[in-house]
């Protein structure tokens, strides 16, 4: 369902395709290493993200990519926000993307590309897990129309640390897609 878009610099949306598997690897090790973006302590191996991927794919869920030029620069995807068949209207979302790309609108491309494909295909609510000292995903997600739902305090530990978690929310209901 993902339509690809263009805007200014040059940014392209796309469906990931394989091929966008290692660019996306990088990016997500990157957060792993460097971030609290992810509560993974270890870097994944290409084989666990490729996998990882083909299981996106063949549940239908979208992954998709920013590309700026030749270069992948971000990618998004989601899935089930839990497994039980209550929650089949509720999807999860992941962003990433890369560090020296921050800032420049490719993360909102992405999520608002996720949030019309999320609409499109009849889902009410998209949840973002943030990690409460992440002020500028915080931030980011408010701009967007999300609102914080819940705080759990101390549920992560990394880089030597308690970790709180931040959902976000955002209903889906009665939206136009941004077109």
């Amino acid at each position: 369902m993902i339509t690809p878009s263009t805007s200014g610099d040059n940014l392209s949306i796309r469906a990931a395709t394989r091929k966008d598997v290692p660019d996306i690897l990088e990016i997500y090790n990157h957060a792993v290493l460097h971030t609290t973006a992810s509560y993974d302590l270890e870097p994944v191996s290409l084989e666990s993200r490729l996998a990882w991927f083909d299981h996106k794919v063949e549940a239908g869920w979208p992954v998709i990519v920013a590309q700026q030029g030749e270069d992948v620069t971000g990618w998004a995807t989601y899935g089930p926000f839990r497994e039980k068949p209550g929650y089949r209207f509720t999807a999860e979302h992941s962003v990433y993307v890369r560090d020296d790309c921050r800032g420049q609108g490719q993360g909102r491309a992405l999520l608002l590309t996720l949030i019309d494909d999320a609409c499109a295909r009849g889902l009410h609510t998209l949840i973002g897990g943030v990690d409460a000292d992440n002020t500028g995903s915080l931030a980011f997600h408010e701009r967007l129309g999300f609102e914080r739902v819940a705080h759990f305090r101390q549920v992560g530990h990394k880089f030597g640390r308690w970790l709180d978690l931040v959902f976000l929310q955002l209903d889906l209901g009665n939206r136009t897609p941004h077109g």
